[in-house]
């Protein structure tokens, strides 16, 4: 099974893509295209997946992180919704990507004035439905109300006036999205799929698409026996029938001694909005020491750019709404950076803030399945009701037992040698990858992690590598200094010499 993506493979596919017709052409290379390309080429179709940009280049490398078990979607009383997240972080966390998840804590502090009893209760419903789906509790332990002293002990930067404890809950988090992306990808491509990034679809109907290789101009067709458009929240753009109604969700970057001298540690906050019984500010800290607050939810109107931009009024909002718990008030000067993401929510009556997440596979009159709406925990099953209603297998979805590039049981994964920072990333591939140039570009970069990159990941260029095979990119200042670093060693790689051929 190879799972390598570069240019030379790259080339390859698309010369192949012309030729006869595929079962499945997929449009869009975010975390629902990846995974519909993986459905059905697990299933015996041959699939065509084309992406405008690169894989994650959209919505999917713009999330919180969290591979989540629908608590907020309980306080809704979408249990149907929570029910489905919970299964799907069962099995992204303990079969399908152990080694792209780890458990993480979450704290509520509780300071005078803010009530705690009814938080608790969605916690403990949050539970039963990790029960239900039979997610251990040794890796997502129960929620419980600490004390003041342990939730200072797990979240030192807490202010301490008025903190009269906390309640504490774990859920999932995904090491990197992006990352996620690319190794759904991967092993669609390992089951056959061709992946074709920098490929833009110019027009589609219900049998097939015309095609622009974006680096070098030329169009093509290919044809197909099912269409599904898995562009997210710019879906509507080649399927005009399709009404959504993006939100945007910001979110800005800190290092981690911002909130403390001594650090955020492993655990979360979860900060209530007052007013709102289900929106919560999020503090997340990550595994390269930074921290990530999200997340507004602000509906936007007008053309949907390529990367939305972040609006000081949404640093302003997260700034506040995360120092309303802190000894230490958030300013501007903590802020490293800052991205945001568009939801591709359904369009309906109401604020986007209470839109509900469920997604929908619908087909328009010429054919083109388009599925939409959803998030990304339960990206498996968007993909398999996509590729159910295309109707050319009875075979059923076997994604749930497949695992992705890298995966192994947590237990095996603590025994490879290799760095813990690139077995977090890498999974099984992390040995392979230390066996590479060390020499460090970065503090979350090295050469070989470049050179991977470019010869297995499909990276073709310094942004691929910055942005989406790694999260240097969310900081702008240090990206751009690595840029012409980077591209020297793509330039260098014998895949790219046959880019465009």
């Amino acid at each position: 099974m190879n799972t390598s993506l570069n240019a030379r493979r790259r080339a390859r596919d698309l010369a192949g893509a012309e030729q006869g017709v595929v079962d499945v052409l997929v449009v869009g290379g975010g975390v629902t295209g990846a995974g519909v390309a993986l459905d059905a080429a697990s299933r015996g179709l041959s699939v065509v997946l084309a992406e405008a940009n690169d894989l994650a280049f959209g919505t999917s490398r713009w999330s919180s992180k969290l591979i989540h078990g629908g608590l907020r979607y309980l306080a809704n009383g979408d249990v149907g919704i929570a029910y489905e997240s919970a299964v799907e972080r069962g099995i992204v966390m303990t079969r399908t990507a152990p080694h792209l998840t780890r458990p993480l804590p979450q704290l509520v502090p509780l300071h005078d004035g803010v009530p705690g009893a009814l938080t608790l209760t969605g916690l403990h419903a949050g539970d039963l439905l990790r029960r239900l789906a039979r997610t251990p509790s040794a890796l997502l332990p129960r929620p419980r109300r600490v004390p003041a002293a342990e939730a200072l002990a797990l979240a030192p930067g807490l202010r301490r006036e008025g903190l009269r404890g906390g309640l504490l809950s774990y859920d999932g988090q995904v090491i990197d999205d992006a990352r996620f992306v690319v190794a759904l990808a991967r092993t669609a491509a390992g089951f056959g799929a061709k992946i074709l990034t920098r490929t833009k679809a110019v027009s589609l109907d219900g049998g097939g698409a015309r095609l622009r290789d974006t680096l070098t101009g030329a169009e093509f067709d290919v044809r197909a026996r099912k269409v599904i458009n898995a562009t997210g929240v710019w879906a509507g753009q080649l399927v005009p029938s399709v009404r959504l109604r993006p939100s945007r969700g910001t979110h800005i970057v800190l290092a981690g001694t911002a909130l403390t001298g001594t650090g955020l540690t492993s655990t979360s906050l979860t900060v209530p909005i007052p007013g709102s019984r289900n929106r919560f500010v999020l503090v997340l800290p990550q595994l390269d020491g930074r921290v990530y607050v999200g997340l507004t939810d602000e509906p936007v109107d007008g053309e949907i750019p390529d990367v939305p931009a972040v609006p000081d009024s949404d640093v302003d909002f997260l700034l506040s709404a995360a120092s309303s718990v802190l000894e230490r008030p958030l300013t501007r000067a903590d802020v490293l950076g800052a991205f945001a993401g568009l939801r591709p929510l359904l369009d309906a009556d109401g604020s986007s803030a209470d839109l509900s997440r469920r997604h929908a596979v619908l087909t328009a009159d010429n054919g083109v399945i388009t599925v939409v709406g959803g998030k990304f925990t339960t990206y498996r099953r968007m993909a398999a009701d996509a590729v159910d209603a295309t109707k050319l297998t009875t075979v059923s979805a076997r994604t749930k037992d497949i695992p992705l590039v890298g995966a192994t049981a947590r237990a095996r994964l603590t025994r490879i040698d290799a760095p813990a920072r690139l077995i977090a990333k890498y999974g099984t591939e992390a040995a392979a990858v230390a066996e590479l140039d060390q020499t460090t570009l970065h503090p979350e970069l090295t050469v070989a992690e470049v050179i991977w990159a470019i010869e297995h990941e499909g990276a073709l260029d310094a942004e691929d590598v910055l942005h989406r095979r790694s999260r240097v990119g969310l900081v702008s200042a240090e990206a751009n200094c690595l840029v012409d670093i980077v591209s020297g060693y793509a330039g260098a790689n014998p895949a790219n010499h046959s880019r465009g051929s």
